[in-house]
């Protein structure tokens, strides 16, 4: 019986490890961390072998497969062993795609994979369509195809770069890349061109007869594609699918058509998306949604309306007082605080501020003197910030909790203005992550409310 060994017990490594038992396989879990409590009870349920808190490292090197979770980088002394040792070792994604038939549309990027991916599913399920989603949301694709229903349609998988390094043949059958700006750099020896040539794994696989959706305005998607993908696309008769370059001009106004659907015009003026980069999502989803087969122009128009994002990205929380409170915890990098000005219509006091992960804030200066009259730093350390803006003339507050920076963002608005938490940090100076973050500012927010 062929040995399989997974390498780490989050959602990834456990989906792996449940779907390898089911297919037959002698199957050991090893985590050199705990194991969360409801990964071990899925583990035992299936009479799955694991150990924690050690790895035995001779056990492992008996693999004939290893399937390492996208936690575990590369340069893991364990792993240089399997690797010394010649056995393969892949990611769960991969594993996955290996004993499923059922098509899938692939997501990526550095920002809004998360909004795409839930979008995404929601135009085809709210259609009617049997799908699935996973991936880096929700289940693991493993766990998926290991309960896999007969009249499975399709999957959306949300896809990181983590999970893309560990691919060799799998390329989703709709595959879309929204962006890519630096990211994760320590996993890729602080090297951009490493982290866009994972980006880029997405289309690793042969990708003939697949649709590749890519961002026409981002330099970083463009200048790789056209010196290592574009060439042969135009040329190699295998590629049946042309990519399909999404331009601003496509999606900017909120309304647009799709070529080969040009009768019917969409309409986001009615949807819960703000600004221009949910645009582009929206228009991407969209996209893919139409290229499934499976629904119609009018049916995504219903789904549009009726999408409700995930938590912390540009969630409106409340308006008091005729002032706006918007939660945008979710922006941890200068980037999607970048989006997040450009979609705000009203005079803004921003709430900004956290672990710095070596900001370079001058991106969003321009868009803060259009629209920022205040900022209220929300972190332990706020230097970086009050002397990058302390120049700008409007006033920088600051302050070391959601309560403390809710209350002083609303003493400095008045009826119209919009109260924004995007705060281009990390969380973990004062609170669990961002989810926390974003949790304690509604709920200040809507204690105001309630007062």
């Amino acid at each position: 019986m062929k040995k399989v060994v997974i390498i780490g017990a989050g959602e990834s490594g456990t989906g792996a490890a449940l779907l390898a038992k089911k297919q037959g396989f002698d199957v050991f879990l090893t985590d050199k961390s705990g194991i969360k409590e409801n990964y071990k009870e899925a583990l035992l349920l299936a009479n799955i072998d694991f150990e924690e808190g050690q790895h035995d490292e001779k056990r492992v090197l008996e693999a004939d497969l290893v399937i390492k979770s996208p936690g575990v980088p590369d340069k893991v002394e364990l792993i240089k062993k399997v690797q010394e040792k010649g056995i393969q070792i892949i990611g769960e994604i991969e594993f996955a795609s290996r004993y499923s038939s059922v098509p899938t549309i692939g997501i990526t990027g550095s920002n809004g994979k998360t909004t795409t991916t839930l979008l995404t599913h929601h135009l085809l399920h709210s259609a009617g369509v049997k799908v699935e989603m996973g991936g880096n949301i929700g289940k693991s694709y493993a766990e998926l195809v290991s309960n896999e229903a007969t009249d499975l349609q399709w999957y959306v998988l949300e896809l990181s770069s983590f999970q893309l390094d560990g691919i060799e043949n799998y390329t989703p059958d709709i595959a879309m890349l929204l962006n890519i700006t630096p990211d994760h750099l320590d996993r890729y020896e602080y090297k951009f061109e490493n982290y866009i040539a994972s980006k880029f794994g997405i289309l690793r696989g042969k990708a003939e007869q697949r649709l590749f959706i890519y961002n026409g305005g981002d330099e970083n998607v463009m200048d790789y594609f056209s010196t290592n993908f574009a060439k042969k696309w135009a040329y190699d008769p295998d590629f049946q699918n042309q990519p399909y370059e999404v331009k601003k001009e496509l999606y900017e106004s909120g309304t647009f058509n799709i070529p080969g659907w040009k009768s019917f015009t969409f309409d986001l003026s009615k949807t819960s998306l703000k600004g221009q980069h949910n645009f582009f999502n929206a228009y991407c989803a969209v996209v893919a949604a139409l290229n499934t087969g499976l629904v119609t122009p009018q049916q995504i128009q219903i789904g549009l309306e009726t999408f409700k994002n995930a938590p912390h990205r540009l969630e409106a929380v409340a308006t008091i007082n005729g002032i706006e409170y918007i939660n945008d915890s979710k922006a941890t990098n200068v980037d999607s605080v970048f989006y997040a000005l450009g979609a705000m219509t009203k005079p803004t006091i921003l709430i900004l501020g956290g672990v710095d992960k070596g900001n370079d804030y001058s991106p969003l200066d321009d868009l803060i003197k259009a629209k920022v009259k205040a900022i209220v730093c929300m972190g332990i350390d706020n230097e970086k910030i009050k002397t990058h803006y302390g120049q700008y003339g409007f006033p920088i507050l600051e302050s070391e909790s959601a309560a403390e920076a809710v209350q002083k963002s609303s003493d400095l608005a008045k009826a119209g203005d919009v109260v924004l938490l995007s705060p281009a940090c990390a969380s973990f100076d004062l609170f669990k992550n961002y989810e926390d973050r974003g949790d304690q500012f509604k709920q200040c927010v809507l204690d105001n409310l309630i007062i």
